[in-house]
């Protein structure tokens, strides 16, 4: 009984799966090569000592940590574990939990990094013990063997159905920490000398656009799936039509794309840097290459045109000497942005400030050169919640009180639901919708063309399991001739987009600067 016992505890820590869309975990049905592997050697040497014990339990805590980070990334991002990347990421990202998290949540956490641990490798050391003990015997040794002989033909040698996983048999995560050390000498070794690709051509007139201010903007996490998932469509639906009235109303029109980014749930400074530069950036190593070199972008043809050119970046909090590769005039971080209301999500800031901010700095001041503007947004971060209240008194947003006491009490009774993000991010992106059309109303004065766009789709968490990596791009104007352009493109009236993506994310530079102006180029073949 305590064997099967053993075998059972053993089997479930490394098979289990994702309880979408949470970050728990549940046991599955499936079989392990990993313990049939250990079984096999415990056989084969007839059990184990006492100090081989503890080592194999300490083995297996690593067995069952790999195996939940493997699956829980998947489920965040939609792609396995990059050790090469995803670690040069770890300080940048303890840093900001470091900076956000209250100083209870980090006590927490460090209680349970000490805690977790122990918590698996006492019962792995139990479990252990008992299997080494039958291993040791006549005739559970010969039994053990066998079941698990069995068990490593069919999840080794037996090949699998092509593009599919072999049923029962949970992917051994030997198997996986292997191809993640093999994944990162290639990349370390290999794929870091890669060259870059050349530098694209960035020219333009911009004569469809001259004397209006142009303003780009990166919604965090506004994904495609906030336009096919039912429960997202219901609660954008009143918000999204507030917009286009907004856009009607200041006579105004809008044309719609879908794009594919270059990342998927998070780093949206790929997305940034491959649209700004035209040039494809998928990792970190290109990303960090890249800003290295001197090239043309999007930003320096506008300055080369007589714009002002402003980064507006809320969620910068620290120096970024890097940021003079994209040829901005000026970068404001959050310091610089002297955002005073109460706090709200990851970096307190909120995108009406942000666009209040925008307009009291560089669109009300007169006289003025014409403005382009980068701005990302920062309320659709994850974890979505609590949402800011709409204020539709502008022009409280600029104080320390932006907000009545009321209102501000219910938006922070509304704290993150980590078993369903969904309801949350539909919010936040309901309330930068609204921020969205009421800006454009407040600014009907204006000569504007606004190219509003996502970064990447949400977490898997929310998107879901094998959602694509499209988004919305929307281009907001009231010249006939930027539009008429991007419809020749593929683009299509209204806010809803296509079904299909016109580009990838760094292919829709050359769309952008044949209708901001410039001879008309050859249709994209897509991405």
């Amino acid at each position: 009984m305590q064997l099967a016992a053993a075998l059972a505890l053993l089997n479930v820590s490394v098979t289990i799966v994702s309880v979408w869309p949470t970050l728990a975990v549940r046991p599955s049905r499936l079989l392990s090569v990993d313990l049939a592997l250990l079984v096999l050697a415990l056989v084969a040497i007839g059990g184990a000592g006492r100090i081989a014990r503890r080592w194999l339990a300490a083995v297996w805590v690593i067995l069952v940590f790999a195996r939940y980070v493997d699956i829980s990334v998947r489920s965040l991002y939609g792609r396995g574990v990059n050790l090469y990347f995803d670690l040069t990421l770890v300080p940048d990202v303890g840093a900001m939990f470091a900076y956000v998290a209250q100083p209870r949540l980090l006590g927490a956490l460090a209680v349970l990094t000490i805690l977790v641990p122990l918590a698996i490798y006492v019962p792995s050391r139990w479990a252990i013990g008992r299997v080494a003990d039958a291993a040791a015997a006549g005739v559970t040794r010969a039994a053990l063997g066998v079941l698990a002989t069995i068990v490593v033909i069919a999840g080794v040698v037996v090949p699998a159905p092509e593009g599919a996983a072999r049923t029962g048999i949970a992917t051994p995560v030997v198997a996986t920490i292997t191809g993640e050390v093999m994944e990162f000498w290639h990349d370390a070794t290999v794929a870091a000398k890669r060259p870059l690709a050349p530098a694209p051509d960035v020219s333009s007139d911009l004569s469809a656009v001259r004397g209006a201010d142009v303003l780009l903007v990166f919604v965090e996490s506004y994904g495609v799936t906030s336009w096919e998932r039912p429960a997202f469509v219901r609660t954008l639906d009143a918000p999204r039509e507030r917009l286009r009235a907004a856009i009607a109303d200041t006579s105004r029109a809008v044309v719609s794309g879908l794009v594919t980014s270059t990342t998927f749930g998070g780093e949206s400074w790929l997305a940034h840097i491959s649209l700004l530069s035209g040039t494809e950036v998928r990792d970190a190593d290109i990303n960090r290459r890249l800003m290295a070199e001197r090239r043309d972008t999007l930003v320096t043809t506008f300055s080369r045109a007589g714009y002002s050119t402003t980064a507006i970046m809320p969620g910068l909090h620290a120096p970024w000497p890097e940021g003079r590769f994209y040829g901005f005039d000026r970068i404001f971080g959050a310091p610089d942005l002297g955002y005073e209301g109460p706090p709200f999500g990851w970096w307190d800031v909120t995108d009406q400030f942000i666009f209040a901010k925008l307009d009291a700095m560089l669109l009300a001041p007169h006289p003025r050169r014409p403005a382009f503007v980068f701005m990302p947004t920062i309320s659709t971060h994850a974890p979505f919640t609590p949402v800011p209240p709409f204020q539709p008194d502008w022009s409280r947003m600029l104080t320390p009180s932006p907000y009545d006491t009321a209102d501000l009490e219910r938006a922070y009774d509304v704290q993150p639901d980590w078993t369903d993000l969904g309801p949350g991010y539909a919010d936040a992106l309901a309330y930068t919708t609204d921020t969205l059309a009421s800006f454009l109303r407040r600014r009907a004065d204006l000569d504007l063309v606004m190219v509003v766009l996502g970064d990447h789709q949400p977490p898997a968490l929310v998107s879901g399991e094998g959602a694509s990596w499209d988004v919305p791009v929307h281009v907001i104007a009231s010249r006939a001739a930027v539009l008429d352009r991007l419809r020749g493109r593929g683009f299509i009236d209204g806010l809803t987009p296509p079904r299909e993506p016109l580009t990838r994310m760094d292919g829709l530079l050359p769309f952008l600067l044949d209708a901001f102006g410039g001879a008309p180029a050859a249709p994209d073949p897509g991405p």
